[in-house]
């Protein structure tokens, strides 16, 4: 599984962050030509950096989502958020833990069953 880390500072609207990242996310889930793609977003605890993780299963499902409109309406809001500034590393996932996959909970963070 091919996979990549994107970070960049973002300091504007955060709804509108959250917008952008939550509609790329729906179209992604809502594509069936996208099966085998996967993408999550954070903010850092400094509450500027962002970190996206998007991670595929083939050439092929990520040349898929590539061409697709919704991709290249966020990439280019993506790259205007973070005034052009993108870090992005590319890599071949090799080894995580059982819980990986594991589904975040819909509350919101910081989880409070969790101690501080």
């Amino acid at each position: 599984m091919r996979c990549v880390t994107i970070t960049y500072e973002y300091e504007g609207d955060d709804m509108v962050w959250v917008a952008n990242c939550e509609a790329f996310i729906n179209a992604v889930g809502n594509d069936p030509g996208a099966a085998g793609f996967s993408y999550q977003v954070a903010v850092a605890d400094d509450g500027i950096t962002r970190v996206h993780w998007g991670r595929w299963n083939s050439d092929a499902v990520l040349r898929h989502v590539q061409a697709q409109e919704y991709f290249k309406t966020f990439d280019a809001k993506l790259r205007q958020m973070a005034n052009g500034s993108l870090t992005t590393i590319t890599g071949e996932m090799r080894d995580h833990t059982d819980d990986w996959h594991a589904r975040a909970p819909d509350a919101a963070y910081p989880d409070p069953s969790l101690p501080e």
